[in-house]
C-alpha cells in the first residue's frame, strides 16, 4: 500500500497579523524551537510515511529554507520518497496562483500521482497536534472508503468556526456544512483527508471544470462527494488538536502547553517532533531569577531579579535584570531590557524592548487581549504598547508618532525597503 502525503502550506495567514508579514503561516515559530509545519511533517515520519509533497505559495522563502532537503525528518531521500516543495508556476495552459485548497492540489496532481500511489493523505500545514495516521489508514481500508476525514469533537459554541459533520452509527458521513452559523453537531473537520488516488483525480478534474466552484475541499469537494453517494467516512480523533490560524488560538496553544498537565505532549521519546535547529549554548538562569511555569530554550539568558511567568522563550532570548515577562511568547534573539514589562504579548524575532517600556497588560483579566510586535523592531525606552495594538516589522524609534501605541493602532516602518 503506497501512501503519498500532501501538506497544504501556502496560506497567507492574515489573521496572525504581523507574525505572517514576512513568512507563510506554516513557517511561524511555535513552542520556542519549532515551526508550525514541524507537526504535520513529524506526524508523517512517525507514522512511517516518508513520501511527502509540500504545496507552498505565500512568501515561501523561510519555509523552503527551514525544510531544506528534509534531513531533520529523515526525508532527504533521492530516489524513493523524501520531501518535495512545490510552488505555483506559469505554463502554457492554466497554471497560475492557487485559488483554493483543491485548486492547489489539482494544479500539482501530475506530480502527486507520479508512480501511482494508492492513497493520498492531504494535510493542513497550520495545525498543532500529534497523530498517528496508521489507524486512520486501516480504518479507511476496512470501510472500503473513497474518502476518510479526520474529525474531532469541539465545544458546540466554537463549532461554527469549523466544517461540521453528521454521521450514522457506522461513521459514514451523512452531511457536511462549512462553518455553519447554527451547527447541527460539534463533530468538526480536522483538515486531514485520506483519498483513494483515482477518485481524487476524477473529482478534482470535475471541480476544475466547474465555473461556479471556489475550488476548496471544505466548500466544494466534500459536499459534492457526499451528495454523489461516495463512501465518505469520519475517523474520530481524541487527542489535542488546535488550528492556530488566529492570534488568540496561537497564544492559547502555547498556554495549553504550560498548564500543570499539558494538553500537548512534546516529551514522549516515541513521538519526537523534529525540527531544524542551530547550535546554541545552554540557557543560563541565575539563582535570583524567578521563573515559573515556562519553557526556556537554548541560548537564553535571564538576568538577576527578573521574573518570567507562564511564558515561552525561544533560543537566544535575553531578559535583563529586573525585567518582567508574563503570559507571553518571546521569539528568537529578542532582548528585553531592565525595568521593561511584557504581559500577554507576542514578540517576534530580533526585537529590542528597551528600558522601562511596557508591552501589553491584563494577566488577571478574563478578556484576553494581546499586544503584537513584529520582527526586527524597536520599542523605545519608556514607550507603551497597549493590548490589541500591533507594531509591524522593522519599526524603529523614528516610526513612532507618540510614546503610547493605543489599542487598535498599527505602527509600520516609514523607511523605504532599500534602507531596511
Amino acid at each position: 500500500m503506497k501512501i503519498r502525503a500532501v501538506i497544504l502550506a501556502g496560506g497567507e495567514g492574515s489573521r496572525l497579523g504581523v507574525l505572517t508579514a514576512k513568512r507563510a503561516k506554516p513557517a511561524v515559530p511555535f513552542a520556542g524551537k519549532y515551526r508550525i509545519i514541524d507537526f504535520p511533517l513529524s506526524n508523517c515520519v512517525n507514522s512511517d510515511i516518508f513520501d511527502l509533497m509540500v504545496l507552498a505559495q505565500y512568501r515561501p522563502q523561510s519555509l523552503i529554507e527551514h525544510i531544506g532537503s528534509g534531513a531533520p525528518w529523515d526525508l532527504n531521500r533521492d530516489f524513493t520518497g523524501g520531501v518535495k516543495i512545490l510552488t505555483p508556476y506559469k505554463a502554457r495552459n492554466d497554471s497560475d496562483w492557487f485559488v483554493g485548497t483543491a485548486d492547489a492540489v489539482q494544479q500539482n496532481f501530475g506530480f502527486i500521482k507520479k508512480d501511482f500511489p494508492d492513497l493520498v493523505l492531504i494535510l493542513s500545514g497550520d495545525h498543532i497536534y500529534t497523530m498517528d495516521y496508521e489507524p486512520m489508514v486501516s480504518f479507511h481500508l476496512d470501510q472500503q472508503a473513497d474518502l476518510t476525514m479526520g474529525t474531532i469533537r469541539v465545544p458546540i459554541e466554537q463549532a461554527s468556526r469549523f466544517g461540521v459533520l453528521t454521521t450514522d452509527s457506522k461513521y459514514r458521513v451523512t452531511s457536511f456544512l462549512e462553518k455553519p452559523p447554527e451547527p447541527p453537531s460539534n463533530l468538526a473537520n480536522m483538515g486531514v483527508y485520506l483519498f483513494n488516488r483515482e477518485l481524487l483525480d476524477r473529482i478534482l478534474w470535475e471541480d476544475r471544470l466547474n465555473p461556479e466552484s471556489s475550488h476548496d475541499f471544505g466548500k466544494d469537494i466534500i459536499p459534492r462527494l457526499i451528495t454523489s453517494d461516495a463512501r465518505v467516512f469520519a475517523f474520530p480523533y481524541t487527542g489535542y488538536w488546535m488550528d492556530v490560524g488566529t492570534v488568540q488560538s496561537y497564544w492559547q496553544a502555547h498556554m495549553d502547553m504550560l498548564s500543570p498537565i499539558p494538553k500537548l505532549q512534546l516529551y514522549h521519546r516515541s513521538w519526537v517532533i523534529h525540527t531544524r535547529t542551530e547550535e546554541r549554548p545552554p540557557a543560563r538562569l541565575p539563582a535570583s531569577a524567578q521563573v515559573y511555569a515556562s519553557m526556556i530554550c537554548d541560548g537564553c539568558y535571564i538576568g538577576v531579579d527578573s521574573r518570567v511567568e507562564s511564558s515561552v522563550l525561544s533560543p537566544g532570548v535575553v531578559i535583563r535584570p529586573g525585567a518582567v515577562v508574563r503570559e507571553s511568547i518571546i521569539c528568537t534573539d529578542t532582548v528585553i531590557e531592565s525595568g521593561a514589562v511584557v504581559e500577554r504579548a507576542i514578540i517576534d524575532k530580533r526585537t529590542h524592548i528597551y528600558e522601562n517600556a511596557r508591552v501589553g497588560w491584563g494577566v488577571a483579566d478574563p478578556d484576553i487581549r494581546l499586544a503584537l510586535v513584529g520582527k526586527n523592531c524597536v520599542v523605545p525606552a519608556g514607550y507603551v504598547v497597549e493590548p490589541d495594538a500591533q507594531i509591524g516589522t522593522d519599526v524603529v524609534e523614528s516610526d513612532y508618532e507618540e510614546a503610547v501605541v493605543h489599542a487598535g493602532q498599527y505602527i509600520q516602518t516609514r523607511r523605504p525597503p532599500n534602507e531596511i
